[in-house]
């Protein structure tokens, strides 16, 4: 009997996978929720209606009111929309400008390689989400600072993992033998080095994505995220905080929002981890 095509022993390891598909799942339903919210929701949020402020669960409303009359689950549909793009483009700054520079100081080595990971270590002696409030004081509130704020440190992240990941592969022969071919460095980071680190990253950017979103709940639970009238799952609870004994719904709900994605997400890149790293398949 033949062997089975990679793709299909691939896609028996990740249905086994019991992280992945656990997190795949809660992952794609988040993001299926705030694909949603482009097209509909079941409430317009502008709409404030004062009579149906702090309801409990209902038909009308499955997860209450908030203090305004808004419908909580529309707000936390939206929320999640503007989490995750938030989240994406904080993480695709990182990975844009930290893969190339992590990649460039593991081909050239010596004083580049020294000066960009000293680099570096200065922004991690920092407390990124600490940096990222003083970044949004400095500039002011709203979502595009603290996309700024939140991508400048995923850089060095990106930039420690591509170059730990180069770092293993250029003594390995088939490098060698494009050296001797006449390949410039530039060229074999390209074709070479960036497709065998490429799962490393994206493990890593699942861990990221996670960490962004909950930075962006940070700053915004702060005041300096995402500013209404568009909601957001931290400014959701910062607005729930003295309303905590009489209407607690309007905290649970974005807290599990924000816990229940970060899971996900976590447990996605912990089977992705799994799935793409040879050495934990064998030890499993």
């Amino acid at each position: 009997m033949p062997p089975a095509p990679p793709q299909n022993h691939f896609l028996q390891m990740a249905l086994a996978n019991r992280s992945f598909m656990i997190g795949l799942f809660i992952t794609l339903i988040i993001t299926g929720m705030a694909l949603l919210s482009f097209v509909w929701t079941p409430y317009d949020i502008t709409h404030l209606v004062v009579s149906d402020r702090m309801q409990g669960l209902s038909w009308a409303h499955p997860l209450g009111t908030d203090h305004l009359g808004r419908d909580i689950l529309s707000m936390i549909m939206i929320g999640a929309r503007n989490s995750i793009a938030v989240a994406i483009v904080a993480v695709g700054i990182g990975m844009g400008v930290g893969v190339p520079l992590g990649c460039w100081a593991a081909a050239r080595g010596g004083v580049v390689d020294e000066v960009l990971m000293r680099f570096n270590d200065l922004v991690f002696a920092f407390p990124a989400l600490l940096s990222a409030i003083m970044i949004t004081a400095i500039f002011g509130p709203g979502a595009i600072n603290a996309i700024i704020a939140i991508g400048i440190f995923n850089v060095p992240v990106f930039a420690r993992v591509a170059r730990a990941g180069a770092l293993s592969i250029w003594p390995r022969e088939f490098i060698l033998a494009a050296r001797a071919a006449g390949k410039n460095r530039v060229l074999i980071t390209i074709e070479h080095i960036l497709p065998n680190i490429v799962a490393l990253l994206l493990v890593q950017g699942t861990i990221q994505f996670a960490l962004g979103i909950l930075a962006e709940a940070g700053l915004s639970y702060l005041g300096l995220g995402t500013q209404p009238p568009m909601p957001s799952w931290g400014r959701m609870l910062f607005e729930a905080q003295t309303r905590m004994m009489i209407a607690p719904h309007l905290a649970i709900f974005p807290g599990l929002a924000i816990v229940i994605t970060v899971l996900g997400l976590n447990l996605l890149g912990d089977g992705l981890r799994d799935l793409l790293d040879p050495r934990l398949r064998r030890e499993r």
